[in-house]
């Protein structure tokens, strides 16, 4: 049974730290998937084919991968604070320069340049989050984080909709405007991260002192418990075959997600839609998935268990996307998609609980960082190959199938690595069920 001052500290750090992280990246995620909305008119202003859109789509994850792991060693050494508010304050630049494109060169350049700056966010808060709450309150408070993505496309769907019917306004195009105006917050919010984040336990003030007493305690203790088999160095955040497994398991849903964020308002689109009916169909997928998200990650925690949470999500998001290639309805595709959505979204919070099970300090910085950078490839994959493939043959369908196949082999591999964990008697990448 949880202490009275368990419970109140841990109230009050979720209410100081969860709505704020989730608001940050909300608006990360719109200014990374606004380009599937800007795709509806921009692709025929520019003379963009889809092979072009989605390779140029998917390059952001190739300036991500390379920035990520030196972003995130940057952050464990200077703090969250700083080195968050950088990230969104660069980030918010590029991501209003995305208005200027004008050939796909600069469209290649302006999005690799954007991945490049966000790099080591993710991943950033990831880690934060280890500094302030235990480990079997990790994946709750990971999925009201990442519940941003998905509530980001319901409310930011039929917002990017709406700012696409103002061209003309000014000369410019009305994608022109969308990459602005959703540009714009991240770049204040940079400035409110300085000031309103702390970086560590230790200096939160806003805290009472028998609160931060507890949960200074609370988190050394849980340090020094893994201490002798948790690895702390970079290099051994880098090099642990843990780490690579949950990036190749990290690589298929990411390839789930950002086909969902890249490619499925052209999916509705074709079915003869509006820009406004298909801002407003796009965002009933995540509306399921930000209950279910929620939930699920409840049960992991309460079951403590990890495996079979990630297994079920990744297994169901598969199977969504089989059923939206076999749609042949507006409403019978977004049912589909919402299958896939709620199976990506409610996979990932158990699956980021994993790493610093095995891993803490600047491994666990480097680690996390890793897992992110090569599993967000996955963004590049999934959207270039059914650009590739709708380009070549006219069809979402085969493309569709590809990531479907993506999501069981990382269903296959987080059985895979749970069971080399049981045999090895390593520090876990799983927790057992209770």
């Amino acid at each position: 049974m949880a202490t009275e001052i368990e419970t109140r500290t841990l109230r009050r750090i979720t209410w100081r730290i969860a709505p704020f992280i989730m608001l940050l990246y909300f608006i990360a995620y719109i200014d990374r998937v606004n380009i599937g909305f800007a795709a509806l008119t921009m692709n025929k202003d520019l003379g963009f084919s889809p092979a072009v859109f989605g390779f140029g789509a998917g390059i952001f994850f190739w300036g991500y991968f390379m920035f990520e792991v030196p972003s995130n060693i940057v952050l464990d050494k200077v703090g969250a604070r700083l080195w968050i508010a950088r990230v969104m304050i660069t980030w918010g630049i590029v991501s209003a320069g995305m208005a200027f494109v004008w050939n796909d060169t600069s469209f290649y350049v302006l999005r690799f340049l954007l991945g490049a700056a966000e790099a080591g966010f993710f991943p950033g808060i990831i880690l934060y989050l280890s500094y302030w709450f235990p480990a079997q309150r990790r994946a709750t408070v990971t999925s009201l984080f990442m519940a941003a993505a998905p509530i980001s496309v319901v409310l930011g769907s039929p917002l990017s909709s709406a700012l696409l019917e103002m061209n003309g306004v000014g000369g410019l195009r009305g994608w022109q405007w969308m990459f602005i105006l959703e540009a714009i917050p991240a770049v204040i919010l940079g400035f409110v991260v300085f000031f309103y984040m702390t970086d560590k336990p230790e200096q939160a003030k806003w805290l009472k002192d028998d609160e931060r007493a507890w949960l200074v305690e609370t988190m050394n203790a849980e340090r020094a418990s893994k201490a002798s088999a948790a690895k702390h160095s970079i290099w051994a955040g880098l090099a642990d075959i843990r780490v690579i497994a949950l990036a190749l398991v990290y690589f298929g849903t990411s390839a789930g997600l950002y086909t969902l964020g890249v490619w499925a308002p052209q999916i509705i689109k074709g079915f003869g839609l509006s820009n406004m009916e298909v801002g407003f169909l796009n965002a009933i997928p995540p509306t399921v998935a930000v209950v279910a998200m929620y939930l699920w990650s409840w049960d992991s925690d309460r079951r403590n268990e990890r495996t079979w949470h990630v297994v079920i999500a990744c297994l169901t998001a598969a199977l969504g996307l089989v059923l939206a290639g076999f749609s042949t309805t507006a409403l019978a595709v977004v049912a589909a998609l919402t299958l896939v959505n709620v199976g990506i979204s409610a996979a990932k919070p158990p699956l980021w609980s994993m790493p610093t099970l095995f891993l803490s300090g600047s491994a666990a910085a480097t680690g996390i960082a890793t897992i992110n950078s090569i599993g967000n490839l996955g963004g590049f994959v999934g959207p270039s190959v059914i650009g590739w493939i709708k380009g070549s043959t006219g069809s979402f369908v085969g493309g569709l199938y590809f990531v479907a196949g993506l999501l069981v082999f990382s269903a296959v591999l987080t059985l895979v690595l749970a069971r080399a964990g049981r045999k090895t008697g390593d520090a876990p990448v799983v927790t057992p069920s209770r």
